[in-house]
């Protein structure tokens, strides 16, 4: 192989496949998606501890998925190759929000649609995302769930205390009764009347109850 047939090779035939002018307009259109998925991600975040560094990545994810998108449709020998590279990839980080998952594949389906050149499509799509989303967590359709846990230090005043909490609150429903030398430890799941939580000083004030915590949750986590 001469010095000649190296600056033929197919490498730098490829340098010329994707202009300047596409590759910067497809970057500031994906970092622009990205920037609105962020604000959608800080806009509807319902979580216990908001992560600046997750709203970062959908800006960046949006990006390099652009990027790639760019390089695959130059090139259908890139193509078959960047599909075998990418199949080795795992992600072991866990995804606690469901909500998050929507994100994420909604950064990668934006790259992917900018760098195929369906602008409007890539716009006018994250616009309606972004108002479904938006309108959709801004109401609750549901009871927010408590966790009521009531140590009493006298099993006769355990029905007091049930048809007390049952008429303080919305619903409610015992999940354990734990027992331990004349201890009673109760555990209710309770939906409450308009955030009114003014039974839970009535309850600890009554005789034979030692103490009564309310804990909000959502299924997996408390706060």
């Amino acid at each position: 192989m001469t010095f000649n047939d190296i600056f033929k090779s197919n490498f730098l035939e490829n340098v010329a496949s994707v202009t300047i002018l596409d590759m910067v307009l497809a970057l500031v259109l994906a970092f622009m998606v990205g920037v609105f998925i962020f604000l959608v991600y800080k806009k509807t975040f319902k979580g216990v501890m908001y992560s600046g560094s997750f709203g970062v990545t959908l800006i960046a994810l949006t990006m390099i998925t652009t990027l790639v998108i760019l390089a695959v449709t130059s090139n259908i020998v890139l193509s078959l190759g960047m599909v075998g590279a990418l199949s080795i990839v795992r992600f072991r980080t866990a995804i606690k929000e469901p909500l998050d998952i929507a994100f994420l594949f909604w950064s990668i389906a934006a790259g992917i649609v900018l760098a195929a050149g369906l602008i409007p499509l890539a716009v006018f799509g994250s616009v309606v995302i972004g108002i479904v989303l938006i309108v959709f967590t801004s109401k609750n359709s549901y009871d927010n769930p408590f966790i009521m846990v009531i140590k009493l230090n006298s099993p006769a005043v355990e029905s007091e205390v049930d048809t007390l909490l049952k008429h303080a609150v919305k619903n409610s429903s015992i999940k354990s009764k734990t027992v331990t030398n004349h201890l009673v430890e109760l555990n209710y799941d309770v939906r409450l009347k308009n955030n009114d939580t003014s039974f839970v000083n009535t309850l600890a004030q009554r005789d034979g109850v030692d103490d009564v915590i309310l804990v909000s949750y959502n299924g997996e986590y408390a706060g």
